[in-house]
């Protein structure tokens, strides 16, 4: 597929689709967003991607938020229409039923921030800013910042970094839960290809499973997401790769997974 603001590349199993708007801080307006829609569309089809690294060009920003030119002009109508596009492709992102990794190189500050926590794994750089700036302009976060934010680090730090609007450094983020781990700067490409090839070489079937465990169950009554674990677990059974694992594991030997 052909993009303008993205740039997409396979790297064996692992898709990476960086977002090519550095001169903007890699701001999201309404045509990146449907190209990311697109993008991961794809990516979620596509048999031979089992993992996808998601990240911003240049050295300054993953995502530093929604493009400001494009919204000072949405009437509230389209003010709710910009919201929705960029609360699908969230959905979209973290429902893809494949791991979905956010290498956060520089900022993440309002829409980016939402990007990055619709992903499953987040990897930092230790000089990596986040937050949800959005009351400094008037708004609030609208592509699901104040709701997956609430889940990853609760009611405290969402009112902090929602009300106060100022970012919060790498370390701060981690504490929080918000980031999944902080490497060094010049040390994580090389730590989110790592992961990113970890993730690749497993078995595609109990990924998605556990990707289901948590995101659906997660949002369930305790009794209820048990019973879906359960539910998941004895369809792992019915696969090749449950086959292979546990051969493997007798037999002292690496697995070979299929995804069947």
């Amino acid at each position: 597929m052909n993009f303008t603001h993205l740039l997409v590349e396979d790297r064996g199993a692992v898709r990476w689709i960086t977002l090519n708007r550095p001169e903007k801080l890699n701001a999201l307006n309404r045509a990146t967003l449907g190209e990311l829609h697109a993008a991961f569309e794809a990516a979620g089809s596509d048999d031979a991607v089992r993992v996808v690294v998601l990240t911003g060009a240049g050295p300054k920003a993953f995502v530093a938020g929604a493009d400001i030119a494009e919204m000072n002009g949405l009437s509230a109508i389209e003010g709710r229409d910009f919201s929705r596009h960029g609360q699908r492709l969230m959905s979209r992102i973290e429902h893809l039923g494949k791991p979905v990794l956010a290498m956060v190189n520089g900022f993440a500050l309002g829409g980016g921030l939402e990007l990055a926590m619709a992903c499953h794994l987040r990897i930092a750089a230790d000089t990596a800013k986040v937050g949800q700036p959005e009351v400094n302009l008037g708004l609030v976060p609208g592509f699901g910042g104040t709701q997956r934010l609430l889940r990853l680090a609760g009611r405290s730090a969402t009112l902090e970094l929602c009300l106060l609007g100022q970012p919060i450094d790498a370390a701060r983020a981690l504490q929080l839960g918000i980031l999944t781990r902080v490497v060094p700067a010049d040390q994580l490409q090389a730590e989110t290809t790592r992961l990113a090839e970890q993730l690749a070489q497993s078995a595609p079937q109990a990924l998605r499973g556990v990707l289901d465990a948590v995101l659906v169950g997660g949002e369930t009554s305790l009794e209820a997401g048990l019973d879906y674990e359960t539910q998941v677990f004895a369809l792992a059974f019915s696969t090749d790769d449950m086959k292979e694992g546990t051969d493997a594991f007798l037999a002292r030997r690496k697995p070979s997974f299929t995804g069947r």
